[in-house]
């Protein structure tokens, strides 16, 4: 028995395409340092050295409010504007 995994969807928002803000769960982060992109390689068969694309960001960010909470987000875009989490971490 295998059990796939479902990413959760999310919303970003970016500014120069970069996130911003992003709400995860119903809860609401702003985005509290320069975002790293995660890259991957761009293969092609003419290419002999692969050139490195974005394909996702790893940023933190911080809840509002009372209980505020600080974490690490690993997203992708998933088409258009939709977004998807890849990883978090505490």
């Amino acid at each position: 028995m295998s059990i796939a995994h479902a990413s959760d969807i999310i919303a970003v928002w970016t500014e120069q395409g970069r996130p911003t803000r992003i709400v995860w769960r119903g809860t609401r982060y702003v985005v509290t340092d320069t975002p790293t992109p995660l890259t991957r390689p761009a293969i092609h068969d003419a290419l002999t050295h692969p050139l490195l694309q974005v394909s996702g960001w790893r940023f933190q960010g911080a809840s509002m409010g009372p209980g505020a909470e600080v974490r690490m987000f690993d997203v992708r875009r998933v088409g258009g504007d939709n977004w998807e989490l890849i990883d978090t971490y505490r």
